[in-house]
């Protein structure tokens, strides 16, 4: 069974048609990515799967269940998880707290159990803090626990929201232009580091970027959207040829 299937998925702002008739099947295990200008629709791909937007037609199916009408924690909570183009920390809180707090989706006591301190929400919140110190050091950041999140360094902040949206224990990764901001060196760090969650964490990932040296290198292949309208799709080396590619994302195709 398909981990995830969008049929004709239509979004609406008023008499704008941001995303069109968006079609996608991801088998488990894939790494996929979306690409096109700014303003294709990308972006609202991600908050229509994630539950931000309502679709304004269409259907989504995440592991065999209709996200229709979900809410985002709900989403989160069956195994969607994702970054943000601009890194949407907890900024005043410290590292460790922002993965603790990605924990508490899943927890399993209420309200009354946590007001009166019971046994089961100290054994929660123990483990909470167990996986999440875990989680620094597997991404070296245990040295930083303590630390603000907004005093980390860009590319470690980068990391720490990956980490945190690791922390809701996803099936599917989605991953909003990883790469803005990093020079080549990180670049190469971040694919290496991409491959690695994917075998580690046993993910599926849709990714979306305009770093052509990353999308080509490490997606098996793209969905490229203009003007929301998906106007290709396939393995890289043929979407990167793609006439229509070449004209509305690439321009003369220099940088392909």
């Amino acid at each position: 069974m398909s981990l995830l299937t969008v049929e004709s998925m239509t979004r609406y702002f008023g008499g704008l048609c941001a995303v069109s008739d968006f079609n996608l099947i991801v088998e488990p295990g894939e790494l996929i990515g979306i690409i096109g200008p700014n303003g294709a629709g990308k972006t609202t791909v991600f908050n229509l799967l994630t539950g931000v937007y309502p679709v304004s037609t269409g259907r989504i199916e995440f592991n065999g269940q209709d996200l229709s009408g979900l809410p985002p924690h709900r989403i989160t909570t069956l195994g969607i998880a994702r970054t943000f183009q601009n890194i949407r920390l907890f900024k005043s809180l410290s590292v460790l707290d922002n993965i603790r707090a990605a924990h508490y989706a899943r927890l399993h006591y209420n309200p009354l159990a946590a007001s009166l301190h019971c046994g089961r929400r100290f054994r929660d919140e123990q483990a909470i803090l167990k996986e999440s110190i875990a989680l620094l050091a597997r991404f070296g950041l245990r040295s930083y626990a303590g630390e603000p999140a907004q005093s980390l360094p860009y590319g470690l902040q980068r990391k720490l929201e990956i980490a945190r949206a690791l922390a809701t224990k996803p099936r599917l990764l989605l991953l909003d232009e990883p790469a803005a901001g990093m020079n080549p060196n990180e670049m190469t760090n971040l694919m290496e580091f991409i491959l690695q969650i994917r075998r580690d964490f046993d993910l599926t990932i849709l990714l979306i970027e305009h770093q052509m040296m990353l999308v080509m290198n490490i997606c098996e292949r793209l969905k490229v959207l203009d003007f929301g309208v998906t106007i290709a799709e396939g393995p890289p080396n043929t979407v990167r040829n793609h006439p229509e590619v070449l004209e509305a994302y690439l321009g003369d195709g220099d940088g392909l």
